[in-house]
């Protein structure tokens, strides 16, 4: 072959060599086009025709329906009024669910309950003292709560006030608040309130006039633990003839003899005090925004003086919000009942209306609302058993009678712990308020 022949060939072969190496490789990726826009894992490319998706925010509803609540907060006074805003603060927070408050008196709020549960009707919740917790559950007219609530929900109540809200180790209700009587004082009348049940009896000794009581179960309880006092056993028998009753009520006694004024009325009691007649009464904190306002910076409050065996125990009760088994809206009662005793709400209780938070993640900054809390650590957990049901009319009748000088000290004490006639009824301790 010639000379050109094989120039032309090798001209041929480099020509399509050429051609061959600017084709694209079956396995490289083209180039991105305006077409074509790059995707990434880590960084998709949203185009008009296909956006890329989005998780939206889980919103939870809250409560909806209609909610009955019902209290006993005396008409006008500041627990009352508290209540109203923090209703007011739970309809803003629930908008779908309507809140209807009435307030019934606390002679009647019991009975009512109770006679309207058994009919099959009722409010869906109501908030009173754990006063008769234990019958209610055994009567079946409060729904057990047990299962609702989660160790964290829990977390933030005190023990105490949990505890006061089981019946045979069961939660009954929410706990609100803690409840147990003071000394109050004023300081107008009184610069130093006396620490021991002798400087109060010296004190009226000398002065009648700085001591109003109530003649009451409740007011009265705390006095006897002072005096070494028990009310039953472990086993719910009653001890209060063996020891300390009997000279509580005689130490009682030797206040009224000695002129103090002792009174089964509490309206006229109580009113003694707030128009500035005297400078002792014993009452509880549901009293203190009110007393606030007749006395100003001249109001004090201490514990109740303590005695030759020790201090003195009031009755502590927990306040807290029921449900009722008949209500159609559980889910918005429960709601309502933890709104209202919510960190943010025991604040405004706290502030406004004197309540004893019970709550770890709330504290008393008036100093008067912490003696309360210092009354509240020495108080007698309020029992929940049959058995202390009978307290209230044998004991109630006990106080009246040794004051009025109808039976001595230690017969009185004698007649009511052998007393089987009565039996627990619902709202029977009427006196622990008057509202």
């Amino acid at each position: 072959m010639s000379k050109k022949f094989w120039t032309l060939f090798s001209l041929l072969l480099i020509a399509a060599m050429m051609l061959a190496a600017c084709q694209p490789k079956a396995t490289e990726t083209a180039a991105p086009t305006e077409e074509q826009p790059v995707a990434t894992e880590e960084q998709p490319v949203a185009t008009e025709e296909q956006p890329v998706a989005t998780e939206e925010p889980v919103v939870e509803a809250g409560p909806t329906g209609e909610v009955t609540l019902w209290h006993a907060y005396q008409t006008g006074s500041s627990e009352e009024s508290t209540l109203q805003e923090l209703i007011g603060n739970a309809q803003k927070a629930f908008p779908d669910l309507t809140i209807n408050v009435l307030q019934i008196p606390f002679s009647d709020i019991f009975n009512k309950y109770q006679t309207e549960v058994a009919a099959g009707g009722g409010p869906d919740m109501f908030v009173a003292p754990n006063d008769d917790l234990g019958n209610w559950t055994r009567s079946g007219i409060v729904m057990e709560l047990d299962a609702m609530f989660t160790p964290e929900m829990l977390a933030p109540f005190s023990q105490v006030s949990i505890d006061g809200m089981k019946v045979d180790g069961k939660i009954m209700g929410v706990p609100e608040s803690a409840k147990a009587v003071a000394l109050y004082y004023n300081k107008e009348l009184l610069a130093t309130p006396p620490q021991t049940t002798d400087d109060l009896l010296a004190l009226v000794q000398g002065d009648p006039t700085l001591l109003t009581q109530f003649i009451g179960a409740y007011h009265m309880f705390g006095w006897t633990a002072a005096f070494g006092g028990k009310l039953m056993d472990a086993n719910g028998v009653c001890i209060a003839d063996q020891g300390g009753w009997a000279e509580a009520l005689q130490f009682l006694a030797d206040l009224k003899a000695a002129g103090a004024v002792t009174e089964g009325d509490y309206g006229k009691a109580e009113g003694l005090f707030r128009q500035g007649q005297a400078a002792m009464f014993v009452n509880g904190p549901w009293a203190l925004a009110d007393y606030v306002k007749d006395l100003g910076d001249k109001l004090g409050v201490v514990p109740m003086p303590a005695g030759p065996k020790g201090p003195a125990a009031p009755l502590n009760g927990i306040d807290g919000f029921y449900l009722n088994p008949n209500s159609q809206n559980v889910d918005g009662a429960l709601a309502l009942a933890l709104f209202l005793t919510s960190k943010e709400s025991s604040e405004i209780y706290t502030a406004k209306a004197g309540h004893v938070p019970i709550r770890s993640d709330v504290t008393a900054s008036d100093e008067l609302v912490a003696q309360f809390a210092k009354a509240s650590a020495t108080g007698f957990p309020r029992p929940q058993s049959v058995e202390f049901g009978n307290y209230w009319g044998p004991f109630g009748d006990l106080f009246t009678k040794v004051l009025e000088g109808a039976i001595t000290a230690e017969q009185g004490v004698k007649d009511a712990c052998q007393a089987k006639c009565c039996q627990w009824q619902s709202g029977s301790p009427q006196s622990l308020r008057s509202h």
